[in-house]
């Protein structure tokens, strides 16, 4: 992978070959991130500072973008290196408040252009959504939370961010590919967890304001013996779809990471959050499809090329 780095005074600067890498995709919350340490030069002392912004490319394919982070410069046995990390374009959102707002009928386009655009954010899809109730976006809540809340609620999806940082506010399509990982694949470790802690069996949603209540159950978990109730106040005025829907998201959400797969092969760039996999290692009784969810990327000299791919069930 080749680096470059934009500076704050708007310069571009090729940066040194690397040493080594670990660019981590997500497609949203936890961030994107990387990580790239290449030869430190003294003429990059006025040039670091100013570091705001990362591309990385792979065999000319754009593999990695993010804000910088941090910048570390080290002189030990084996000379000057310089580290630099950051996360993707999620972290623009992360790391800024919303105000307190209400919309009446909001529309996605609106929700966007408030809380997205103006951090320099570009939209790359964007789903035909509005809301059927009052959306009210609290005190200290952050812009990603403002969107993310909006795009589940009345969208049913998860706003994600493609590669090269544009957002994708719309549901996620199948594109039809596979990578395929079996018997014949160059495993070089397969870890498999089910995790029960916190994985709601109930959620209730209470309006105070207008005195109602609506019990969302998770009958799967009851089924394996779990008891685990959350109760969730919201907002006045929520409508009974949006009350129930927030039970269903407090469920769903606590689900994400009940059972996970995470694959790791040699080589880089294999697959990004969103891709599905067909996987088959009967000695581990695993097979089926699965969604990448994360893609973890390294390489250095002593490790090689990694890909570690976390992977979720269909």
């Amino acid at each position: 992978m080749t680096g470059r780095i934009f500076t704050a005074d708007h310069q571009i600067y090729d940066l040194p070959p690397l040493l080594s890498w670990t660019v981590t995709h997500t497609g949203g919350v936890p961030c994107d991130s990387y990580a790239v340490t290449f030869l430190y030069q003294a003429e990059m002392a006025a040039v670091l500072p100013l570091s705001a912004g990362f591309i990385g490319f792979e065999n000319g394919q754009l593999v990695a973008r993010g804000i910088v982070d941090d910048i570390t410069v080290e002189l030990d046995d084996g000379g000057v290196t310089a580290t630099i990390t950051g996360r993707g374009a999620a972290a623009r959102l992360l790391d800024n408040e919303s105000r307190p707002v209400t919309y009446q009928d909001a529309t996605l386009a609106e929700i966007i252009r408030c809380h997205v655009t103006p951090y320099g954010v570009v939209t790359q899809e964007l789903a035909d959504v509005r809301a059927s109730s009052v959306y009210t976006v609290a005190a200290g809540t952050s812009q990603w939370k403002a969107l993310e809340n909006f795009c589940r609620t009345y969208g049913g999806f998860i706003p994600r961010f493609a590669v090269n940082g544009a957002l994708l506010a719309a549901p996620e399509r199948d594109d039809g590919k596979r990578l395929v990982i079996g018997t014949e694949t160059p495993v070089l470790s397969c870890t498999w967890r089910e995790d029960h802690y916190g994985v709601l069996t109930e959620a209730l949603v209470i309006d105070k304001t207008r005195n109602v209540s609506y019990s969302v159950r998770n009958q799967e978990m009851i089924d394996k013996g779990g008891q685990c109730r959350r109760v969730i106040y919201t907002p006045g005025q929520s409508t009974w779809a949006a009350m129930r829907y927030t039970g269903q998201y407090q469920i769903e959400k606590s689900r994400e990471e009940e059972r996970s797969v995470t694959v790791t092969l040699p080589g880089n760039f294999l697959a990004y959050p969103g891709d599905r996999v067909n996987l088959s290692l009967p000695r581990l009784g695993l097979a089926g499809t699965y969604r990448v969810a994360e893609a973890e990327n390294t390489c250095s000299a002593q490790g090689g090329a990694t890909a570690a791919l976390t992977l979720k069930e269909e």
